[in-house]
């Protein structure tokens, strides 16, 4: 596994550093693309004007899912594997972007794809179309990190496993806990 690994990023990374645009594509996209899909979730839910409170809750749900996959599950995962990122393991790898030295050793799973992944599932389950744009565009995103240098293939994979698998529980415990909410909610909007 470590070796398909292994080659995997070497194919990949082999072509950072030979086209400039490939290269700030692949800056943009690893670094940037997150903060262009955050911004866009923000303003629909600003902005909305039908559907509100579904597109709202839609928005809320999906963050709860990615911040909880990002700050819990990544991060108890951190804790006990202290994985090496590849610019570590390869001495002759320049990343293209900068990752702060005491992430060095967090390199799995990927954190901007296990958040990416969870968000986009709640928002797959809920918004079909708007979850499939962000699906694609969480694969761009992973795919880029891997060409700058900074993740290894497996820590894509599984943090996009994880995120998915994350996503899917948020989901599925909100679709649960729906009825008891709105219920509750009848009730006390009756009673005053």
């Amino acid at each position: 596994m470590k070796q398909l690994d292994v080659f995997l990023f070497q194919f990949i990374n082999n072509f950072s550093h030979k086209n400039q645009l490939l290269d700030f594509l692949s800056i943009f996209f690893a670094q940037y693309l997150i903060y262009l899909l955050m911004g866009f979730l923000v303003l629909l839910f600003i902005l909305t004007r039908k559907d509100k409170m579904k597109v709202r809750l839609m928005i809320m749900l999906s963050f709860l899912a990615g911040l909880l996959s990002r700050f819990l599950v990544k991060a108890l995962l951190v804790d006990f594997i202290k994985r090496a990122r590849p610019f570590i393991f390869f001495h002759n790898i320049s990343p293209l972007i900068m990752v702060s030295q005491n992430e060095y050793f967090q390199s799995f799973p990927s954190g901007h794809i296990i958040f990416l992944f969870a968000l986009s599932t709640v928002l797959y389950r809920l918004n079909k179309k708007l979850g499939i744009v962000f699906f694609l565009s969480s694969s761009i995103v992973g795919m880029a990190r891997i060409f700058v240098g900074i993740h290894w293939p497996s820590d894509i994979i599984a943090g996009a496993i994880l995120g998915f698998l994350t996503g899917l529980i948020t989901y599925k415990l909100y679709k649960f806990l729906e009825p008891k909410v709105i219920f509750c909610f009848k009730t006390t909007k009756n009673n005053s």
